[in-house]
């Protein structure tokens, strides 16, 4: 990796429209055995549930071995690039609703290189602003760790810190289909999620990887099933460790903590949720 691998790399901003719908945030409800808290025109979306709904669509040709697209925005230019998605911030000013034209515009906030002893690594960070008739309704921060690690070397994980178990609140068996229909319904091609033999052969990962946003989503529905009545205003949080296809949970208290990660173990996502009144 170049001593400077970011010099002249300024990609530029990407903006995004759609229309809300019902039929994508009915099909996460299926995923998690849930009713659908999305009916119909004006129904707002829960947080963070706009991911169903504004999709990057890339060719299949322009995709790379790992699954993710080649020339994507807000990805560094590096070797062997292997990305982790390792946290975010989302601050809600009002709800997307069923029939909102949506504007994402999205835009690179910082990217930071370092070297290490594993290697080479890129901190991306992307901010991207939910626009509904010229109004900003949502702001999302995303965080994105790359590494630089040729194919077939062993990814050395670091040992969880020491925490007490998840309290089951929210339960989910994240098996390999939940994990390859949340895919689809995110239009992620990233193979760590679906294809075992190139995530234990290539990446060097134990197992099938489940999604950071999909933990994310997991530990606001404990706010969203506890306290139905009250609005999520803000989403702070921090993925610590990957968490492999199995039992996932997530726990925690709906004005305070919530946490996400495997049954029985110390939890790989933490954050704090903030609700109206609050």
């Amino acid at each position: 990796m170049d001593p400077d691998p970011l010099a002249g790399w300024s990609p530029a901003p990407v903006e995004t429209t759609a229309r809300i719908d019902a039929w994508a945030s009915t099909a996460f409800a299926a995923l998690l055995d849930q009713p659908s808290p999305v009916r119909g025109p004006g129904d707002p979306l829960p947080p963070l549930w706009h991911a169903f709904h504004l999709l990057d669509v890339h060719r299949q040709a322009d995709l790379g071995a790992d699954g993710h697209p080649v020339g994507a925005a807000f990805q560094p230019p590096m070797e062997h690039r292997r990305r982790m998605f390792a946290g975010g911030r989302l601050t809600v000013t009002a709800p997307l609703r069923v029939g909102d034209v949506v504007t994402r515009r999205s835009r690179l906030l910082s990217a930071t290189a370092k070297q290490g002893r594993s290697g080479a690594s890129v901190f991306v960070t992307v901010r991207s602003e939910f626009v509904v008739d010229g109004v900003v309704a949502q702001v999302e921060e995303q965080d994105f760790a790359y590494r630089s690690q040729p194919p077939g070397t062993a990814r050395g994980l670091a040992a969880p810190a020491e925490a007490p178990p998840i309290e089951p609140l929210v339960r989910v068996a994240a098996d390999p289909p939940l994990l390859f229909r949340f895919s689809a319904l995110t239009f992620n091609s990233h193979r760590i999620h679906y294809d075992h033999p190139y995530v234990t052969e290539v990446e060097g990962y134990p197992g099938l990887v489940v999604h950071g946003p999909l933990l994310a989503l997991l530990a606001l529905e404990v706010p969203r099933r506890r306290a139905p009545e009250r609005c999520v205003t803000a989403f702070a949080y921090r993925l610590t460790r990957p968490a492999f296809a199995g039992e996932v949970v997530a726990g925690g208290d709906p004005g305070g903590t919530v946490v996400a990660g495997a049954a029985g173990a110390a939890p790989s996502l933490a954050g704090t949720v903030t609700l109206d009144g609050v």
